[in-house]
């Protein structure tokens, strides 16, 4: 708002930055009804004016076409599947059995395995790399230096050393679900590691083999979900938070940035708390008795009550 000039447009979502509204220079802003009359020039009126300017701006800056066809540099296998209406970049490798479907998009340098699926009009920026029997349903978006299906942290230990435990399961992604740049994402152990439709994870996320994603769930950057974590539709985790392996977290739960989840949560609501780190005997001492606060503190408050 405060730096909008002539022909630009604008939105007020945050009061925080209400204080900008009645300078603005932009032509027109998108507010809610009870700020309209603060706009010096058109307002927009919108029930959510951050949705609103999001579908404006989709419409304004559209993603730049790609021509279709196979670039000459690009390796193709004779029995890959490539629809005639896919654009693949230069340097790009097109593994045996793939199937590329109509309006795809591979971006220079991508990596596609054997026996994977992209759906219709994906976009695969440059340097993605999809690893064998990743399937990933339509209109996805997956942003560069992404990985997708390589091995999961699969290791046995014997008692001369680790042993690798080998990971024969694939990834099954929905549709429009977007992957940020340099997220990875392990293939399954043995079943497949799912992500629901409509997910959208941020930069440098690691999801672990077997885990499961509900539909529409969103994740912050530097987000760590250790293997075989179930989690619900519709949840929400902040940056930097994490789980612990084997557990399952139901729908509609927000994780606030940096809280670590280490046993299931059954309930929806939001959830959150960070510890320093100190020694683990120490550390789960102090964890009980944290968790006995609210009791110390009400009979505490008795006692005070009993003394005056």
């Amino acid at each position: 708002l405060q730096n909008a000039g002539e022909g630009a447009l604008s939105f007020l979502s945050n009061p925080h930055y209400r204080q900008y509204l009645s300078k603005t220079g932009a032509a027109a802003v998108i507010v809610a009804d009870e700020f309209a009359n603060d706009v010096p020039s058109c307002a927009i009126v919108a029930k959510d004016p951050y949705v609103t300017y999001a579908r404006m701006a989709a419409m304004l800056y559209p993603p730049p076409r790609s021509h279709s066809g196979i670039h000459p540099s690009a390796t193709v296998a004779e029995d890959a599947s490539v629809d005639p209406t896919a654009s693949i970049g230069a340097n790009a490798v097109i593994d045996a059995g793939v199937r590329i479907a109509s309006g795809v998009v591979c971006g220079a340098g991508t990596y596609i395995g054997r026996g994977s699926r992209i759906g219709a009009d994906c976009v695969l920026e440059p340097n993605v790399t999809i690893m064998a029997d990743v399937h990933i349903g339509a209109r996805g978006l997956v942003h560069a230096g992404a990985v997708i299906g390589t091995d999961g942290f699969g290791i046995a230990r014997t008692p001369e050393a680790w042993i690798k435990v080998p990971q024969v399961g694939g990834v099954r992604i929905g549709d429009d679900v977007e992957i940020g740049a340099c997220t990875s994402i392990d293939r399954g152990a043995i079943d497949h590691t799912r992500i629901g439709n409509g997910v959208k994870l941020d930069n440098q996320i690691q999801i672990g083999h077997n885990t499961v994603i509900g539909d529409h769930t969103v994740m912050a950057g530097m987000v760590g979900i250790a293997g075989s974590t179930t989690i619900g539709s519709n949840c929400v985790f902040g940056g930097n938070s994490g789980t612990s392996g084997h557990l399952s977290i139901t729908d509609s739960v927000v994780i606030t940035a940096r809280c670590t989840v280490t046993s299931d949560i059954d309930v929806a609501g939001t959830y959150g708390g960070v510890f320093p780190h100190e020694e683990f005997r120490q550390y789960q001492r102090n964890l009980a008795r944290y968790r006995q606060l609210d009791k110390l503190a009400r009979r505490l408050s008795a006692i005070e009550k009993k003394i005056r």
